[in-house]
């Protein structure tokens, strides 16, 4: 009786521990610093309408719900900004830790938050304060600090800063493994075969400036390199775990008012990131005075711990979306070295002596952990496969964050929105922006760097002599590519090449899509025709037509002929599989669907499987199909032709080496007695979004996700969905008709799992249900007085 009673009492507890952190959502509360009470009205899905009289006001009630609702989030994302989490987490957190701290941008953020004019300065501070009190007013700590043990940390001003560069190595760490990646294939290639298997542009691409980008193919050199179609050494590789390797972010298109049924430009966008709980992005409406006194309504969505801006949404006059630019932004610059000069190396700045930073990393339960960065003119070094790089990255300039995209709150057209795009401090982005007007346009939003000598070269670890290939600095505002008011009447951005002329150069690909997905979004647009409105525009999200592995499906039904099938009742079944269970799109039923997806991927397993055991040898993201997003155009060539240099040593034709491609899928697909018959896209496309707290503890797990939905959609189509990656939020808004505009994203409001917010929305995001963009009725007012 005395135990059952223990355990009810501990229950209770609990139960009270977790109820005491959730977030105060009506009645009045004295705010710190406040020059005038400010009105925070939430609809149904909890989403705020946030009034105050200045801007400052607004930003420390931005805070203050965000303290409240997503605390855990905005703490894990400055620790990833400033390589912090080992405090957290213990010495198993050590190597993330050590591989931000590297780039001392804590140091960075406080130097940043030092030269900033007062009124911006200020707008932190304001928000950080907001961010403390909504922490305070918790009856108990935000229960994740229970689960870890830990106590939470006060916010600062240059927390906001660190989450921003936390966005950096989100939307650009990519690309050092993928220099890294690019450097083996340049050292084990011919410059011939190089150039085949690393093409510039393809078919698939689709620029804003073109129909396409009409670059002949490299020659197919008679020899492939020694590694080509070698197998992996040690344990193969399973394709279930790399065939949405080729994840990369977001959509965003316009319409401009020519072609829309009322005049006005639509802008749609969806930023394609990993998902989990809570999501990353925040909804709000913000109201505040602008210069003139005029109250400005600017709607969309927050980054919480990030400055407290609206990033992608509508101010009434303008509506603007991101996608993340894919251009060159880091250079890896080999180090030299001479015993003539001990403690000295070499950089493309001359002969220096590294600055040497201790930066102890604190560790949960033990000793903090000695690190020390060794930095040069280039940037921090690193260690890799037995050479010293400097990482010189356009991160570390300054400028790399500011809060000029404050200024989109209030621009009034497009062209004050493309001039102000090009000044924000930001990880650089496609900007796509229309105005009521109808006026749409783009242009990159975020640091861009200046080369001396752009293009391909670029994208190679350089040596240490040389000194003119790197980026020189940040490029300057008035040197940025822009478009507006294309003839077609719309633009569209999908993470491939953007330009097919000389500005693609100055971009630099840093790891532009293939291509294929933008250019399914361009022709579903202009299928809508000259009468678009909201509801066509937001459909094209919607897309999950599987037009780029159609073709794959047609390879592998061609193989498989009579001769193939005979004595193969698995490959039979196959083949019957295509043919009967394929909708032409990555529907959730299709088994078609998933065999030619599997078929695809087993071709780059027994072509690249080789190349990628000696990569992960350099880093666990480098990878074949990093070095090259294009990797299927290459493999489809080669079909094609039928080159017999390339053709690997293990198989006797290039027919052989596809159905071993096939019987590859067929054995993972059917491992531990399942049936191929079942294999359908839902059953491999089931969501995974998970709370992290629920990742570590999986006890916990059940109420720290979301449903195992299935979901359609895939990568190389408008609708990109994976387990853990995709459409991170879906937004179509007209300005000036933001009543008319739709959004949906997988989480709700809060990441408290006893929250009624917690996963309010999710399936209307899974089900694509176009719900409203602004807040509904309200339901709860909570009143921030000074």
């Amino acid at each position: 009786m005395t135990l059952l009673a223990l355990l009810v009492l501990a229950a209770v507890a609990a139960w009270l521990f977790l109820r005491g952190s959730l977030a105060m959502l009506d009645g009045e509360h004295r705010g710190a610093g406040l020059s005038a009470k400010v009105m925070v009205e939430r609809d149904a899905q909890g989403i705020p309408l946030i009034s105050g009289g200045s801007r400052e006001d607004v930003a420390y009630a931005t805070g203050f719900v965000h303290g409240q609702d997503r605390f855990f989030q905005m703490d894990l994302l400055r620790r990833v900004g400033g390589g912090e989490l080992a405090e957290l987490f213990g010495a198993k957190a050590l190597p993330v830790d050590k591989s931000r701290r590297l780039h001392r941008f804590r140091a960075r953020a406080e130097q940043a938050l030092a030269a900033m004019p007062v009124e911006e300065k200020r707008l932190l501070e304001r928000y950080a304060a907001g961010v403390n009190d909504g922490l305070n007013a918790l009856s108990a700590r935000p229960f994740e600090y229970g689960v870890v043990g830990a106590a939470p940390r006060a916010w600062r001003p240059a927390d906001s800063l660190l989450v921003v560069w936390a966005m950096y190595f989100d939307l650009q760490g990519m690309q050092e493994p993928r220099e890294l990646a690019r450097g083996w294939f340049r050292d084990h290639s011919t410059a011939a075969q190089l150039a085949f298997l690393l093409p510039e542009s393809t078919e698939w691409d689709a620029p804003l400036d073109a129909a396409s980008i009409p670059a002949p193919p490299a020659p197919i050199p008679e020899q492939a390199p020694s590694w080509w179609g070698k197998p992996r050494t040690g344990k193969p590789a399973k394709l279930a775990m790399v065939d949405f390797a080729d994840s990369v972010g977001s959509n965003n298109w316009a319409v401009g008012g020519s072609r829309s049924t009322d005049g006005a430009a639509i802008v749609a966008d969806d930023m394609h990131l990993g998902i989990q709980l809570p999501n990353t992005w925040y909804r709000v409406a913000l109201r505040f005075p602008d210069a003139s006194g005029a109250m400005r309504r600017v709607a969309g969505v927050t980054l919480p711990g990030a400055p407290p801006l609206v990033v992608v949404g509508s101010n009434g006059k303008v509506a603007w979306g991101f996608t993340n630019s894919y251009g060159d932004y880091l250079d890896l610059v080999e180090i030299a070295t001479d015993p003539a000069r001990p403690g000295q190396v070499r950089t493309p700045a001359g002969w220096e002596t590294p600055v040497l930073y201790d930066e102890p990393i604190l560790v949960k339960g033990e000793a903090a952990h000695k690190f020390v960065v060794r930095a040069t003119s280039s940037g921090p070094l690193r260690e890799v496969g037995g050479r010293t790089y400097a990482i010189h990255w356009i991160a570390h300039a300054p400028g790399a964050v500011n809060l000029n995209p404050r200024k989109l709150e209030t621009v009034n057209a497009l062209d004050e929105a493309l001039a102000a795009a090009a000044t924000v401090g930001i990880p650089a982005q496609n900007f796509v922006a229309g105005d009521d007007k109808g006026n749409i346009g783009w242009t990159i939003a975020g640091l861009m760097a200046q080369r001396a000598q752009p293009g391909l070269a670029s994208t190679f670890p350089m040596a240490a002599n040389a000194a003119s290939a790197g980026w020189q600095g940040p490029l300057e505002p008035a040197s940025y590519p822009v478009l507006r008011n294309p003839a077609s009447g719309q633009l569209s951005t999908a993470n491939s090449r953007p330009l097919g002329g000389v500005g693609a150069q100055v971009i630099g690909d840093g790891g532009f899509d293939i291509g294929a997905r933008n250019r399914q979004v361009r022709d579903a647009l202009a299928a809508l025709g000259d009468k678009a409105d909201v509801a066509g525009v937001y459909g094209v999200a919607m897309d999950d037509r599987a037009l780029f592995i159609a073709p794959w499906r047609e390879r592998a039904l061609k193989v498989l002929d009579s001769a193939a099938l005979e004595g193969k009742p698995q490959r039979a079944e196959f083949r019957r599989l295509l043919q009967e269970s394929w909708t032409g799109r990555a529907s959730v039923d299709s088994v078609g669907y998933r065999l030619a997806r599997h078929f695809m991927w087993g071709l780059h397993e027994v072509l690249y499987d080789g190349a990628n055991s000696e990569l992960a040898a350099l880093d666990e993201k480098a990878t074949a199909a990093s070095a090259s997003t294009r990797w299927p155009a290459v493999v489809a060539r080669l079909l094609d032709e039928q080159p017999a240099g390339w053709l690997p040593s293990a198989h006797r034709s290039w027919r052989d080496m596809q159905l071993a491609a096939v019987d590859k899928a067929v054995a993972d697909l059917t491992e531990g007695g399942k049936r191929l018959a079942d294999a359908s896209w839902g059953e491999r496309n089931k969501a995974a979004i998970v709370h992290p707290i629920g990742n570590a503890l999986p006890v916990l797990k059940r109420w720290l996700s979301a449903p195992a939905d299935m979901l359609p959609g895939d990568s190389n189509m408008p609708r990109v969905a994976g387990a853990k990656f995709g459409q991170s939020q879906r937004m179509t808004v007209s300005p000036g008709r933001e009543e008319q505009g739709v959004f949906n994203m997988p989480g709700g409001q809060s990441g408290h799992p006893l929250s009624p917010f917690f996963l309010n929305g999710h399936e209307d995001w899974v089900k694509g249900k176009a719900t409203p963009f602004l807040p509904g009725a309200v339901r709860h007012t909570l009143v921030l007085v000074p």
